[in-house]
């Protein structure tokens, strides 16, 4: 915490469950699993970004290698930490999937350089308001949260629908039956690990079908592995390979709002992790926690990357397995490191085929999707305005989904921030939710009916009857020893 960290030494009882030292054997093996659970997202993000921005395979397999490295340096600055920087509890960091939609929009505009840009600045503000953030958390709760969470899921099912059909809408394959029945196919074997797998198995599901799919398609003559020899087999990372990053100001306010839902995720992941630890997480902490988080995050595309973000699945690893030791999770970090020196593994990723990642994305997307549902299943709707604000904000958000041309007459940088959905929802969750819940003045002390829920009413009188003991079941009344209370119709007397 802070520049105050604590080290226990062999020879003393760990003073936090998160400092335990299992040996080098158990962190290899548990830091493997960690890395397992999350390879399918991290390499995901790259190859969805790298598509959108055109890029050649050869460069869609240096975002994946980038990626991987800038995930293992966030993972072990933020489980061993440095003064003022790293939580030190068992997070694995890696590529965020809540800027994969603002990301491919911006590529459309500017390219990829425009996306490297946008994201060292929008992570440079969040470097700076880091101290702040937790006294304005309360202004991005649950209810704004899930709002842009089910929009980021909601964005994305466009591209898994354009992946299934091969990806490329001028090539004279697109939307021929064969990608959509490889697409089909990958998407069955992911419901079926989910389904027969062990628990294990179950969360490798997305990659396994990866793989399953692209053995499938090469069997058909569907992809290609020619190219996967052309190429160094370790390498470190080029700085700026791709070139000096530009800076939009457009770019950098749409990409902000992704940072903002970024720290509230990453802080609900702290506060998750601690808990499940058993650990003490205070606001210092979780500040040395959103730090680390937007330093990598601001760090990253130097080597080629994007946006960093605690891994939820990993926290959900830490409560199965029961291994709390942060340096497992260290460990599992500079295996990242490590394969991130591997180029060829960039170039093996990307071959996969478009269908492939399509059908995958139909599951991956949809569980984005379903997150931000179940976070919004947490909110009250009961005497308030919360489901207006739910769907004006989602509603607002699908607009640019269903209608792309919906702002094509507005100025450029209108274009650029609700062109977005998830911009657009955002904005307006926010909006709506300072104005319903914050300025209440001239709020209608009856809520709109599709506000609230329906209220129930018991009289008084009614309850006055009622003793210690009494219960109601399958439509009779009885007392304490069990004898019926007879019930008068409405009316009755």
């Amino acid at each position: 915490m802070g520049g105050e960290k604590v080290q226990p030494t062999p020879e003393t009882t760990p003073v936090r469950p998160e400092d335990e030292k299992l040996g080098l054997f158990a962190n290899l093996a548990y830091g493997i699993q960690h890395i397992l659970t999350m390879y399918g997202g991290i390499v995901a993000v790259p190859l969805i970004v790298g598509q959108a921005a055109g890029l050649s395979p050869a460069d869609i397999g240096l975002l994946v290698t980038a990626s991987l490295f800038a995930g293992g340096v966030a993972t072990i600055l933020q489980t061993i930490g440095l003064p003022f920087f790293g939580c030190q509890l068992p997070l694995v960091q890696g590529v965020s999937f809540a800027g994969v939609a603002t990301m491919i929009t911006i590529s459309g505009n500017g390219g990829i350089q425009a996306v490297f840009g946008a994201v060292i600045a929008a992570s440079l503000i969040g470097l700076l308001i880091t101290p702040i953030f937790a006294r304005v958390t309360k202004f991005f709760p649950p209810l704004v949260a899930g709002i842009v969470i089910t929009t980021i899921g909601l964005t994305l099912m466009p591209v898994a629908g354009r992946w299934a059909m091969g990806g490329n809408s001028r090539a004279e394959d697109f939307g021929s039956t064969s990608n959509i029945l490889l697409a089909g196919v990958t998407l069955a074997i992911v419901l079926l690990l989910s389904k027969v797998g062990n628990a294990t198995i179950s969360r490798l599901s997305i990659l396994l079908a990866l793989v399953a799919g692209t053995a499938i398609a090469w069997a058909a003559g569907m992809t290609d592995f020619s190219q996967v020899g052309n190429g160094p087999v370790v390498a470190l990372p080029d700085i700026f390979h791709f070139g000096w990053p530009t800076f939009g100001t457009a770019a950098i306010l749409s990409m902000f709002i992704v940072i903002l839902v970024t720290l509230v995720e990453t802080s609900a992941d702290i506060f998750a992790v601690g808990e499940i630890v058993g650990t003490k997480v205070d606001s210092r902490r979780l500040g040395d926690g959103l730090r680390a988080d937007m330093l990598s995050s601001m760090l990253a595309p130097v080597v080629g990357s994007f946006t960093q973000s605690a891994f939820a699945q990993n926290v959900g690893l830490v409560a199965v397995t029961g291994v709390k030791s942060r340096y497992v999770v260290a460990t599992g970090g500079a295996i990242l490191v490590c394969l991130g020196l591997l180029p060829i593994m960039g170039r093996v990723v990307a071959t996969i085929p478009m269908p492939v990642l399509g059908g995958a994305g139909i599951v991956l997307f949809g569980t984005v999707t379903a997150s931000g549902i179940r976070t919004l299943a947490k909110v009250n709707y009961q005497g308030n305005m919360n489901l207006i604000i739910v769907a004006t904000s989602i509603g607002f958000g699908t607009l640019p989904i269903m209608l792309p041309e919906f702002y094509h007459h507005f100025p450029t940088w209108v274009q650029t921030i609700f062109h977005s959905g998830i911009s657009s929802s955002a904005l307006m969750a926010i909006l709506l939710n300072l104005m319903f819940n914050y300025f209440t003045a001239g709020n209608s002390e009856q809520p709109s009916v599709f506000g609230a829920a329906a209220e129930r009413v018991i009289r008084y009188t009614d309850l006055s009857q009622l003793r210690d003991g009494d219960y109601y079941l399958d439509g009779k009344m009885f007392d304490a020893d069990g004898k019926e209370i007879a019930l008068l119709p409405a009316g009755g007397h």
